[in-house]
């Protein structure tokens, strides 16, 4: 079994908890950390605060906005990155409409109304059948706890980013990309050109699915992630 560790980098409003079912299912096998993506503007400065952190070399596992300081992290360092999964991410830049929904997001915060995760987004983060479960909570109690200034920060570092799109035919090493078949945010067809643009990459749909697999299937994420670092190559094709 590889021992490499596991670096987690969460999504826009996501702390930790994120993370909590695979922290808890490989901590007693992997030595396993989660970057701080809050207190940054810019995608860059984000990845070099992680990589400083982050072990030596690990496998990086990277959901939504994670997924864009992943392959900055790429960019500043690939030697250090042995494994990569991306989960309900994109390399490309948001469309318009994405892109306006994020500074209407940023001028309401300046007006000084941070709402956080309404009921009125939850739909857009989780399956239909979940919004009224523990884990619509757990998703706006995340987004409490990140607060508003860090979600101005992160989405001026979104609005900002580079596109990646040149970035993935460069990526050497094994990768896995999954992706919520109900996914409004990153639609499983942003995953899959990123899968026919990553050489040899893997893809897998998660079925009554959203964009927070850890959170809404997390025994099926578990398994995923412990096929691929067993057999030290992507799983689900």
């Amino acid at each position: 079994m590889s021992t490499t560790p596991l670096l987690f980098l969460p999504g826009l409003l996501c702390d930790e908890h994120l993370w909590h079912h695979q922290l808890r299912y490989f901590g007693s096998r992997y030595a396993c950390q989660v970057a701080s993506l809050t207190q940054d503007d810019n995608v860059a400065a984000m990845a070099r605060r992680a990589l400083q952190s982050a072990p030596e070399r690990f496998a990086l596992i990277a959901l939504s906005m994670g997924g864009y300081v992943a392959f900055e992290m790429l960019r500043q360092a690939p030697e250090r990155i042995s494994h990569l999964v991306l989960l309900s991410t994109s390399a490309g830049s948001d469309s318009p409409r994405r892109r306006q929904d994020r500074l209407a997001g940023i001028s309401m915060l300046q007006q000084g109304r941070f709402a956080g995760v309404t009921s009125r987004l939850l739909p857009q983060l989780v399956h239909p059948s979940r919004v009224a479960e523990s884990v619509a909570t757990d998703v706006q109690l995340m987004a409490q706890r990140v607060g508003g200034e860090a979600y101005l920060r992160q989405q001026q570092a979104i609005l900002d980013r580079p596109d990646s799109m040149q970035t993935l035919a460069s990526i050497q090493v094994p990768t896995l990309i999954a992706v919520g078949d109900h996914d409004v945010l990153t639609p499983p067809a942003e995953s899959h050109a990123m899968q026919r643009a990553i050489p040899q990459a893997a893809l897998h749909i998660f079925e009554r699915c959203g964009h927070l697999p850890p959170l809404e299937m997390p025994d099926q994420v578990n398994q995923l992630l412990e096929q691929w670092l067993l057999a030290g190559l992507p799983a689900g094709q």
